[in-house]
């Protein structure tokens, strides 16, 4: 009986229960993703947590400061900001996962291919990304969108491409140190091929410093979605996003501080729960951290 109940402790003790169990013991990870939870909630039922439509205007309602009908307030156009905000997460959390998916996939497959096969292939992949890093992420997404035009499919594939550089760091680092371990002999020695090493072995062992950087990635991911609306190259009205309300709001800055106000806590929030959830990720994933 006890040699049973050792056993059952063992199975339910994996490594992702282990890392749930020292992430619940940081406060302040917990606190990003319980923001992060929310903020998510209210994009998926943005259509019953909103009171109106994104795009419904009221033209005798314009610029009202906070009250019991529009809790954020009215813009320009008498739309209601709070409204806008919700139907916005869904733009913003749209961009920052497509744009980190595609940054994750491709770089990820030059990483682990760079890292796995070296000499001439990694330096010709290290090359090209030590080109696409020469360019400051946000430049060449005002470059590739102003080049494709300015809208939601262009702008996540513009900030996912100016991302792909550090997941194929973060990738090739980890094949690096994983190539030559033992369990990789192992898997050689009875016959896997490279694509089965790479794809079965590699990588599910390089998910920990992915997940992390995807983290934080997602909120780079939201703010750079937010520069290009803010400058006229992101998603273009009537779709609400928050760095276009932003630019759309400053010319009222002065009189009506609201319109600018709240999105800008909106884009501030996000990023911030998202970084107290990378965080905690980061040190719930370090097993020099195992307590």
């Amino acid at each position: 009986m006890a040699e049973n109940t050792i056993v059952k402790k063992k199975k339910k003790s994996g490594p992702w229960r282990e890392v749930w169990r020292r992430l619940k013991q940081n406060k302040a990870a917990m606190l990003g993703l319980l923001v992060m939870v929310i903020l998510i909630l209210a994009a998926v039922f943005a259509d019953y947590v909103a009171p109106y439509g994104y795009d419904d205007q009221d033209l005798m309602r314009r610029f009202q400061t906070p009250n019991k009908d529009h809790w954020f307030g009215t813009d320009n156009f008498g739309r209601d900001i709070f409204s806008r905000i919700v139907y916005g997460a869904q733009v913003s959390l749209k961009v920052g996962l497509i744009a980190v998916g595609i940054a994750m996939f491709i770089g990820g497959a030059l990483g682990a291919v760079a890292g796995f096969y070296g000499g001439k292939i990694d330096n010709v992949i290290m090359r090209f990304i030590d080109i696409l890093l020469a360019v400051p992420s946000i430049l060449l997404a005002i470059s590739i969108v102003a080049a494709l035009g300015p809208e939601l499919r262009n702008v996540m594939i513009a900030v996912g491409i100016g991302s792909i550089p550090s997941y194929g760091r973060i990738v090739r680092a980890s094949v690096l140190s994983l190539r030559d371990q033992e369990f990789i002999e192992a898997a050689r020695a009875v016959g896997a091929d490279d694509t089965r090493l790479i794809l079965k072995h590699i990588i599910p062992n390089s998910m920990a410093p992915l997940i992390v950087q995807a983290t934080i990635g997602v909120a780079n991911a939201i703010l750079s979605a937010a520069g290009l609306g803010f400058i006229g190259l992101g998603i273009q009205p009537p779709l609400a996003e928050w760095g276009a309300m932003l630019n759309s709001g400053r010319q009222y800055i002065r009189d009506y501080p609201h319109l600018t106000a709240f999105p800008g806590l909106a884009i501030m929030i996000t990023i911030f729960a998202l970084n107290l959830l990378g965080d905690g990720l980061r040190d719930a994933l370090d097993p020099r951290l195992k307590n």
